[in-house]
């Protein structure tokens, strides 16, 4: 009987420490970021206007709060202006993606290397 209550205690004791833990914050802001590539993906949505306009917004809104936006997301924004023709933003998008985030170099070359506009 003894040895539950001091289990139960030290559990209890234990969840209490946990709660007390500082909290930090997220190293990214995420935004609209999620919800657009599973539209993107999973949807098989092709508005690429309204997936560029939530991105746009999810970077504004990391740049006024002081905060980085994930990886992937610049070159996610590089692909829809693509697809829209907007080539020159692709590009920015892609070499800001590559300067953020270098390990995502050899993923975004390749990338730029598929598209039939981007042969250099």
């Amino acid at each position: 009987m003894k040895s539950t209550l001091l289990k139960g205690l030290l559990l209890v004791g234990a969840g209490l420490l946990g709660a007390c833990a500082p909290v930090s914050p997220p190293l990214y802001y995420w935004g609209g970021y999620q919800s657009s590539l599973y539209e993107n993906h999973k949807l098989g949505v092709t508005n690429y206007s309204a997936q560029i306009q939530a991105l746009e917004f999810t970077i504004s809104r990391a740049q006024a709060q002081g905060q980085s936006v994930p990886p992937g997301l610049h070159a996610h924004l590089g692909m829809l202006y693509f697809n829209t023709g907007r080539e020159s933003e692709a590009r920015e998008q892609f070499a800001l993606e590559k300067q953020l985030f270098p390990e995502s170099t050899h993923f975004v070359d390749y990338v730029m290397k598929a598209q039939p506009e981007a042969a250099l």
